[in-house]
């Protein structure tokens, strides 16, 4: 240990070569006092320690509460790399090194390249741990990693150590309150070294700055990336997001901003930074969901009305839901737009049910039936549940042709199932106020031995009975009473017809 101790200047002052990247241009090192008893490699921080531009750096070893920050990505320790018992191991030639890189006054390849035949390769990655140290510059470590990996000395453990070390760094920078810009460019450095970050590391930045409740920073962070294109290694795992945009979309997702992230994805692609196809189907999943939201706030709303807690909307409120609606569904035609003119064939599926999962949500029966259909065209299994619901809401829409479509494939499913669909149908009418329609319905499904829920039956008649009232004809509510009667779903009921020009009453038990 004193070895190294009797080889740092007493107090020495350097200005930084042109090719490092510090912000800082002068740099003082002042050596401290050692104790006989202390050893250097077992000390805490307060063993040895530098004033550099008043930020303290810790000593190679630091106390293991202070290693512990320090997290390999991959949940990879540091401390891993890093044991008291590497002080036996270390050489005077490591020792020297880290001297020689430590007064810049030659550039670190030269210094490594003189220093070759005496480091072993732990203490090459020893010097990679020393100068990760918090207030050391980047570049120290970057360009010892640089030499190694020119000399073929970078393995698998190696390369973990350094990849812990940048994730340290980037941590340090977003804690710090550094500015976005410094974080790209420590990307950028990394490419320039050879160490090409990877999705992984993206990941974990916008992961960072998210965490740290510096969301604004992140979407700058992943704009910069965008515009600057840097390019990263694609990790080969499952769950992947797909890339920055589509990453920091779907923490947008998590976080229930959807309207947010239909926004952020629009405006980047408008704006050409080119975000990646994944990032288009996560923004129209958030507008599906957007939707849905929207339809449920509806519906409590209707709640609140029918209980006399609010007062209906006005013409202009409606309106503006409306008008809301709409731009949502333009928002997921743009994105379905740009997916189909930059995807490929793998993504068209995926777009056909989002579209109709869209289209269901904003109650478009013949938009839903005709994405329904193209699911089925490229090979999409389409599940009975949502074959009941486009039919439902077609009914709704009294749109004819479409019912007829979804119903050529009702004689191919069980009995169970085709009580259900029926059902699905009945309850569309209903909602529709096609009521006419609904007791055909009823009379269809008697007819197969199916009987229709009591309150559907308690509805139809009901709407029946007020249509009789505004049109005068009896013949569908007579009708349908008659094949319910037949069913015995309804006991004898007496009609009573009044013909007023004869002031005539007609009374007769069915």
């Amino acid at each position: 240990m004193a070895i190294f101790a009797h080889r740092l200047p007493y107090l020495m002052e350097l200005s930084f070569p042109s090719y490092y990247s510090s912000s800082f241009s002068r740099c003082h090192f002042m050596v401290p006092r050692f104790s006989s008893g202390d050893s250097f490699w077992n000390s805490g921080c307060s063993g040895v320690s530098f004033s550099v531009c008043n930020r303290r750096i810790s000593t190679l070893l630091a106390p293991k509460s202070r290693i512990e920050e320090f997290r390999l990505f991959g949940s990879v320790e540091l401390n891993r790399f890093v044991t008291r018992d590497d002080a036996d191991e270390m050489s005077e030639g490591f020792f020297e090194t880290i001297e020689e890189l430590e007064r810049m006054v030659r550039e670190p390849a030269d210094v490594l390249e003189d220093m070759d035949d005496r480091l072993s390769a732990r203490e090459s990655q020893l010097v990679l741990v020393y100068f990760s140290q918090e207030g050391r510059d980047s570049w120290f470590a970057l360009e010892v990693f640089e030499w190694l990996l020119k000399e073929n000395r970078v393995d698998k453990e190696t390369m973990e150590l350094m990849v812990s070390i940048m994730c340290g760094w980037f941590k340090n920078l977003i804690e710090g309150e550094r500015v976005v810009g410094d974080v790209v460019d420590l990307l950028v450095d990394m490419d320039c070294v050879g160490l090409k970050p990877t999705f992984s590391m993206i990941e974990k930045i916008i992961s960072l700055y998210w965490e740290a409740g510096k969301k604004e920073e992140a979407v700058l962070f992943v704009k910069e990336v965008l515009r600057r294109r840097i390019s990263y290694a694609v990790d080969d795992r499952e769950g992947q997001k797909g890339g920055p945009t589509g990453y920091l979309a779907w923490k947008m997702m998590v976080d229930g901003n959807y309207r947010g992230v239909v926004k952020l994805v629009i405006d980047f692609r408008e704006r050409g930074l080119k975000p990646e196809i994944y990032s288009y189907l996560i923004a129209m999943t958030a507008v599906d969901k957007e939707l849905n939201e929207l339809s449920k706030a509806l519906r409590k709303l209707k709640g609140f009305i029918k209980a006399g807690l609010v007062a209906e909307l006005d013409l202009e409120n409606v309106r503006l839901v409306e008008e809301y609606k709409s731009d949502l569904v333009r928002d997921g035609v743009q994105l379905s737009n740009w997916v189909f003119q930059e995807g490929s064939s793998t993504h068209i599926a995926l777009v056909h049910e989002r579209l109709l999962t869209m289209y269901v949500c904003a109650g478009r029966g013949l938009e839903a039936e005709r994405h329904l259909w193209e699911m089925k065209l490229v090979g999409k299994e389409v599940s009975q549940e949502l074959y009941d619901i486009v039919l439902a809401i077609c009914a709704s829409q009294k749109e004819a042709g479409s019912v007829g479509r979804l119903l050529t494939r009702i004689d191919a499913i069980n009995s169970w199932s085709r009580k259900r669909t029926l059902s699905w149908l009945l309850r569309g009418y209903i909602k529709g106020g096609h009521f006419e329609e609904a007791s055909e319905t009823i009379i269809k499904m008697l007819y197969l031995n199916l009987y229709p829920e009591y309150l559907d039956r308690v509805a139809v008649l009901r709407g029946l009975r007020k249509g009789i009232q505004q049109s005068g004809n009896v013949e569908p509510y007579l009708k349908l009473c008659k094949h319910l009667s037949d069913a015995n779903l309804i006991g004898p009921f007496l009609v009573y017809l009044y013909i007023r020009s004869y002031k005539l009453w007609i009374i007769k038990l069915l």
